[in-house]
């Protein structure tokens, strides 16, 4: 029978970008000025199991695994919970995840930031350095088939177009479900988008910001996927979309993304910019905007503007130099229903 890990993250994460993976909150909330844990609705701290993890927990102990709940508080528990993954010492001395490990990780996740934050651990800890690299890792990835993780969504599934990877993909949010799922399920391997900031990407990643007003503030820079050009610098972007799969698929109710598939090995890619109609007349210049798309195998941007805000996986933080994202096809992978 399996020893399975059911990981929380804290509200002390010491991990860059703050508790969580995003910003200085918790679990999708905001930091008390006092510096304690905030509190979740109802009062609960983080520090406490929810309800989820604690059913979760009961419905793995009652078809017999072994079950450890752990809430991490900085990266360094993480990696403490990702280290029982490792497969035995190898004669290069390579840290390699175990594929017959009898150790299956559950996230308990709050938001796909905190999701991201395991993931990247799990990159970190088994990406080889070049210098280094076996034989037997495959031409197009950097990193090794990191172990499969079991997805537990902690809040209910929210409508709408911004849904949680958990939902894009169809995986169990029932705690006696994702149980089932990590015991008897099959594993699905899904595409990663690393890039040289030195984090990675699970769904996607939004370019732009808009005004208290709500308007979107226009930026430039150059986009490139691959050979393809999307924009040289000249135009105002209204916005860029990064997808591995689909959750920045629009923008209010501009179609960005149209194909996102996070089996497919291609990243897509959607540049918006404002086209100014002519004025027929008696009337003003309207103005449309003009979508164009690319799919490939790598995506850069280079902002001309000074700082360019940006969300990540659903974390903030603002662009001022070259960024580059590639596809690590299969490399990282869930348990399925």
């Amino acid at each position: 029978m399996y020893d399975v890990v059911l990981l929380t993250l804290g509200s002390e994460r010491d991990a860059p970008g703050g508790g969580c993976g995003s910003g200085d909150a918790c679990c999708g909330g905001t930091s008390d000025p006092t510096g304690k844990p905030p509190a979740e609705p109802g009062g609960e701290r983080c520090e406490t199991p929810r309800v989820p993890v604690l059913a979760c927990a009961d419905a793995l102990t009652a078809r017999g695994a072994r079950v450890e709940t752990v809430i991490a508080r900085s990266d360094a528990e993480v990696d403490e919970v990702l280290a029982r993954l490792d497969a035995p010492a190898r004669p290069d001395g390579l840290t390699w995840p175990d594929p017959d490990s009898k150790v299956r990780l559950v996230v308990a996740t709050a938001s796909d930031a905190q999701l991201r934050a395991v993931v990247r651990r799990l990159v970190r800890r088994y990406a080889p350095p070049p210098s280094r690299r076996p034989a037997e890792l495959a031409g197009n990835r950097t990193v090794p088939d990191l172990p499969p993780i079991g997805v537990l969504p902690l809040d209910p599934a929210r409508g709408g177009p911004h849904r949680d990877l958990a939902a894009q993909l169809g995986l169990p949010r029932d705690p006696a479900a994702v149980a089932a799922a990590v015991l008897d399920g099959g594993v699905r391997r899904l595409d990663l988008l690393r890039n040289d900031g030195g984090s990675v990407t699970l769904d996607g990643a939004l370019l732009g910001a808009a005004d208290d007003a709500g308007r979107p503030l226009h930026w430039r820079g150059r986009v490139e996927v691959d050979d393809a050009v999307l924009t040289d610098g000249a135009d105002p972007i209204l916005a860029c979309a990064i997808g591995n799969a689909g959750g920045y698929a629009t923008l209010d109710s501009l179609p960005l993304l149209t194909t996102g598939d996070p089996t497919d090995g291609l990243v897509e890619v959607a540049v918006a910019v404002p086209v100014p109609t002519r004025a027929t007349l008696g009337r003003k210049k309207k103005i449309r905007y003009e979508v164009r798309r690319a799919r490939g195998r790598a995506v850069a941007v280079i902002p001309r503007d000074e700082r360019v805000p940006f969300l990540d996986d659903g974390v903030e933080g603002e662009l001022s130099r070259k960024r580059s994202w590639w596809t690590e096809p299969g490399a990282w992978a869930v348990f399925t229903g």
